[in-house]
């Protein structure tokens, strides 16, 4: 009898404990109000003065820090003069798929003189996102960072870092951005490459009229610090080091790693990275460098580099009138794919974790260039890729075309009807060498507005095959409203006889955007436990310019918990 009362007080207490922690976590979690003003904003790069797109005049825009378990109101205010919305990158938004802000996928855009709140609460997420434009190029200069720290009561993974400093690897255009994608959708031709690549909106030391606003990020000597590392590059994939210098990698896209320690990383668009890095290095500067990853054979990219400066606070000042110049950083050629599958393929999730082995939806995926012929009432000059086509991308040989009277996932809560079609096919129409010497005959897509649907709670395994039409290249490819564990990555065309052996159902890792290698392939599992309609798309935004998506129509589950929430009284119309 003793032997019993004691068991059900440990039972009482161990449950008391679980329900008190999750009620201080709950208690102590906080709603943030913030106001973004989208607006023209005078900012001076390479020179010369542009009328840039920005968030409350700061290019980049604000950094948002939340708590685990927060909830965050923003108020977006659209006084430019282009139509706009805003994506919380990498955010599950359970159940308030209305705030995830895809144009025309999850809302219209917020018009000019118009207003749109966003709310959402962070749930089980930790480490580093961001926020951008999701409506055409917008988001060249309309970005910023979104932190999300350890609720109360938690901490890191890892020992306290002394510092944190966010790095925003970006893209600057010597033009209008918008300019740049208007003249390439009216030509059918690739659009001009960037003029600058920045960190933290500034270019650094090796562009014209820069040096003098270098960033510094400092350091002394005996600290671990914390780079929290984002590509909020528009069109390219970006190697990153810092001179002298070993980063670990703790995180990536708000969740932990195992840590392993390198010299390079190498992210693409929408991805980030968390990396400690130690001052045990003589004092003194050291540049930090991002540049191209270009895998893409022959096609035109922005060849800079640009740094920023590690600086130790304890570094000898130099002589009066003389320049301390930084120790050079030295970053992989261009074109340097095994350092890139290198770093990519590193990654594990720090335990062994619950990976769906039961599959519902097995699917297969085409990702990939395409091109056009050119329609019979369309002057040459709108014919302007190669060999008088235009060019155009495609997943599964569909190319994304976006919606215009109502967002989908409008359409498919109202059941408004010629909107979208729900016959996204679950592999590709023809099957052919993807990565191969692909016929003529298939590289012309058919453009049209198609989902997937899924059943709530159904489990899904994806294979994004990339091809090699026209050109093969990586395609850093986001899912929106979830996170994914990437089983494996490889190259040639996916073998589900031999290929399925190479599987990770340990410790993958868990990702929102994966680089699908150059002539391969990457397989993905998650489970669709969130209600809504769900872009999937490459984020080289000149991809889904294109056309490279496609989007997932989950259902709603049963009871309120695992249903859409309604709508949301200021929805922005069409």
């Amino acid at each position: 009898m003793e032997a019993f009362n004691n068991n059900a007080w440990c039972s009482f207490l161990f449950g008391f404990l679980l329900l008190f922690g999750s009620f201080v976590v709950f208690a102590n979690a906080e709603t943030h109000y913030h106001e973004f003003v989208v607006q023209a904003t005078q900012v001076k790069r390479l020179c010369n003065t542009h009328n840039s797109i920005t968030v409350n005049g700061q290019y980049p825009g604000p950094t948002l820090e939340v708590t685990d378990g927060d909830t965050l109101v923003v108020k977006v205010t659209n006084m430019a003069r282009y139509n706009l919305t805003i994506h919380w990158h990498g955010i599950r938004q359970m159940r308030t798929a209305w705030a995830d802000g895809p144009e025309f996928v999850t809302q219209c855009p917020i018009r000019p003189g118009s207003s749109y709140t966003y709310r959402f609460t962070i749930q089980g997420q930790e480490g580093t996102l961001w926020w951008h434009a999701h409506s055409s190029w917008l988001r060249a200069t309309v970005y910023g960072a979104l932190i999300i720290y350890p609720a109360a009561g938690s901490s890191y993974p890892f020992s306290k870092p002394k510092r944190e400093n966010v790095v925003l690897l970006g893209e600057w255009w010597d033009a209008n951005p918008m300019d740049v994608v208007r003249e390439a959708t009216r030509t059918g031709a690739t659009p001009n490459v960037s003029d600058a690549y920045t960190i933290n909106g500034q270019p650094g030391d090796f562009y014209n009229c820069s040096s003098q606003d270098t960033v510094i990020v400092p350091i002394d000597s005996g600290e671990t610090n914390l780079l929290r590392v984002i590509n909020a590059a528009l069109n390219q994939e970006l190697f990153f080091t810092v001179a002298n210098h070993m980063l670990t990698v703790v995180g990536a896209d708000a969740s932990y790693t195992k840590p392993f320690t390198t010299n390079v990383l190498m992210l693409g668009p929408g991805q980030t990275t968390d990396v400690l890095i130690s001052g045990n290095q003589p004092p003194a500067r050291y540049y930090i460098a991002a540049r191209a990853y270009q895998s893409a054979q022959g096609a035109p990219f922005d060849n800079t580099t640009t740094t920023a400066i590690l600086e130790y606070k304890s570094a000898p000042c130099p002589a009066k009138g003389l320049i301390s110049t930084p120790v050079s950083a030295t970053l992989p050629a261009f074109n340097d794919t095994n350092t890139a599958t290198t770093f990519t393929t590193s990654f594990r999730s720090p335990r062994q974790v619950e990976v769906p082995t039961t599959i519902d939806e097995n699917l297969f995926f085409t990702v990939g260039l395409g091109l056009f012929n050119c329609p019979k009432n369309f002057h040459p000059s709108r014919c302007q890729g190669p060999n008088g086509t235009r060019f155009t991308a495609s997943m599964n040989n569909f190319s994304f075309v976006l919606p215009s009277s109502f967002s989908i996932l409008q359409a498919a809560h109202q059941g408004i009807p010629g909107v979208f079609t729900a016959d996204f096919p679950a592999n590709p129409p023809l099957t052919f060498d993807y990565t191969g010497n692909v016929s003529r005959a298939l590289w012309q897509p058919v453009p049209d507005t198609k989902v997937y649907k899924l059943k709530f709670g159904s489990r899904v395994q994806v294979v994004l095959q990339g091809t090699s039409i026209f050109t093969a290249e990586n395609h850093p490819i986001h899912l929106h409203g979830y996170d994914f564990y990437v089983l494996a990555i490889g190259f040639g065309n996916f073998n589900a006889q031999t290929d399925s052996a190479k599987f990770n159902l340990v410790d993958p890792p868990l990702r929102n955007t994966i680089a699908v290698p150059v002539n391969g392939w990457a397989v993905i599992r998650f489970v669709a436990d969130n209600p809504g309609v769900w872009i999937m798309h490459c984020h080289l935004d000149v991809h889904i310019t294109w056309g490279l998506a496609m989007a997932f129509l989950v259902e709603n589950g049963v009871g309120e918990l695992e249903s859409l929430e309604p709508l949301p009284v200021d929805y922005p119309v069409c």
